[in-house]
């Protein structure tokens, strides 16, 4: 077999992993697209073809990844959720990820979340509203950093098929 043709392969598994990490974060999300990337750029044999596509691809992940930091905290700074709430969150998601297979980390991080708001706030109305606000946050950052992830995975199908015509 090829060794363009195997890295090819590879390439295209590491970056089906990275957009999957986006929405399972356990696992490595952009930066393996991005990693994925440049490995075909430097190994797959595309040439001049597989450098636009890594630049290309590159600006969307990184895109997706700013986007994502700057609408997430921009929700958490509006409604004063401090990140000792979502630290919390986080280790109760990786916690119940062990707990409760599939859910698991969803369903801790919620819960953890939730706790947390509850003992800094003594209310439980208003942590269950700084809760939920701290969730929605959370799921359109990720939306956007997984859509731009997609389009960086879609310039890499595109790259492959300029690349294998030409």
């Amino acid at each position: 077999m090829n060794p363009e043709i195997i890295v090819t392969v590879l390439c295209g598994l590491a970056i089906l992993v990275g957009v999957a990490g986006i929405v399972i974060p356990v696992l490595p999300g952009s930066i393996l697209i991005g990693l994925g990337l440049l490995a075909w750029a430097l190994w797959g044999g595309a040439g001049t073809t597989g450098w636009v596509v890594f630049g290309v691809g590159l600006a969307l992940v990184l895109a997706g990844m700013a986007a994502s930091a700057v609408l997430t905290g921009r929700k958490l700074k509006e409604h004063r959720i401090p990140s000792r709430s979502v630290v919390t969150g986080l280790v109760f998601g990786v916690v119940g990820m062990f707990l409760i297979p599939v859910v698991g980390l969803f369903v801790g991080f919620a819960a953890g979340l939730l706790l947390s708001e509850s003992h800094r706030t003594r209310d439980f109305r208003t942590a269950m509203t700084t809760s939920w606000a701290a969730l929605k946050a959370t799921g359109v950052g990720m939306l956007v950093e997984f859509g731009l992830a997609c389009l960086a995975a879609s310039t890499w199908v595109i790259g492959v098929w300029v690349a294998a015509a030409s």
